[in-house]
């Protein structure tokens, strides 16, 4: 029961962490989306950077603009691969909860890896005369909503007739607020880490309080909360209580230690699977020791979270050659580190 309530705290922690970043990081790209859109336009080193970088930052949004970016035409296959290398996906988020340090460090070397394994991909696909898809009109993705701050006069109307998705929102935002500044969850003192979730819970409700309906019906209802917020806290929770009962009644660490370049190899096919959630038990292992930093920079690289999703509906081949390559670079670049003691 002990281990079961400390995981569940544990859990809700991180996927409230992960929910107000996903709302600040979709509201910082929906107000920059035109400044995006003309940026990504130049030479394909411009494109490398641009593309690494969106795919670097956290949650799986830029990847979606990437594939978006792609199937206009607008950057090259290797481009688009390098920014699913260099995306972690959900994950960045409760890496950055969990173990901010590497997480901070390990987004660095996606970043750079994404740029130069661009480069390589784009160089690959031509010596090996492989075609990819050709320009079109992908029309899942779509940057044109409107995001914007409500003046005064808007936001009284909107708490007037407050429709149910803000009511819930803003509920589980002034819920958790309330969690944390008492210490039900997160950090039990006044340290930087509490000041920052409730900063960040407080930012989320300014923004949950003063955008459009249709922003936050179809942006923070439908996408984040209904398709992201209940899967991240299953499988943090699933991962960490898994993570923990091994711990204590499995001998988890003896056979992780005993196998691990086993468990290197399972981390890299994991990682083949087009979803948020599987990674985790491997940010989970590292968190706690049991895992070396090559098997979670080899999930990192391999894995893409939901980004890969929009591509597959698109172009399946395509799609199985960003994933071949990413698992080849993953896999060498994660024994190679694994050899040197990583």
């Amino acid at each position: 029961m002990q281990i079961l309530i400390h995981n569940l705290k544990h859990g809700l922690m991180i996927s409230i962490f992960v929910f107000v970043m996903m709302i600040f990081i979709d509201y910082l790209s929906v107000l920059t989306k035109g400044k995006m859109n003309s940026m990504i336009k130049g030479s394909l080193f411009r494109q490398y950077l641009i593309a690494a970088f969106l795919g670097a930052t956290p949650g799986c949004l830029g990847a979606f603009m990437c594939v978006s970016f792609y199937v206009h035409g607008l950057i090259s296959f290797g481009a688009l691969a390098g920014c699913m290398i260099a995306t972690a996906g959900d994950e960045s988020y409760v890496m950055f909860a969990m173990i901010p340090k590497p997480a901070l460090a390990i987004h660095v070397i996606l970043f750079i890896l994404g740029v130069i394994a661009a480069w390589f991909i784009d160089k690959a696909v031509y010596l090996l005369k492989i075609k990819p898809c050709q320009e079109c009109q992908l029309s899942e993705i779509h940057l044109e909503d409107e995001c914007r701050c409500l003046n005064f006069k808007e936001i009284i109307v909107y708490f007037k007739s407050m429709s149910f998705a803000r009511f819930l929102l803003f509920a589980l935002l002034l819920g958790s607020l309330y969690g944390f500044i008492s210490g039900l969850i997160g950090p039990e003192g006044w340290n930087w880490q509490r000041i920052t979730f409730v900063s960040l819970i407080g930012l989320a409700g300014f923004i949950v309080i003063t955008v459009p309906e249709h922003y936050l019906e179809e942006h923070i209802w439908k996408h984040i909360a209904k398709e992201h917020l209940w899967r991240i806290f299953l499988w943090t929770f699933g991962a960490l209580l898994i993570v923990d009962i091994g711990l204590k009644f499995w001998h988890l660490e003896t056979f992780v230690k005993e196998h691990m370049f086993l468990v290197l190899l399972i981390a890299a096919i994991v990682g083949l699977i087009p979803e948020s959630g599987p990674h985790l038990m491997f940010v989970t292992m590292f968190a706690k020791g049991l895992a070396p930093f090559s098997v979670l920079l080899t999930s990192s690289i391999v894995q893409d979270g939901h980004g890969m999703l929009p591509l597959l509906s698109y172009t399946i081949k395509d799609s199985l050659r960003i994933k071949l390559f990413n698992l080849i670079i993953g896999l060498v670049l994660g024994i190679i580190l694994f050899s040197l003691g990583y």
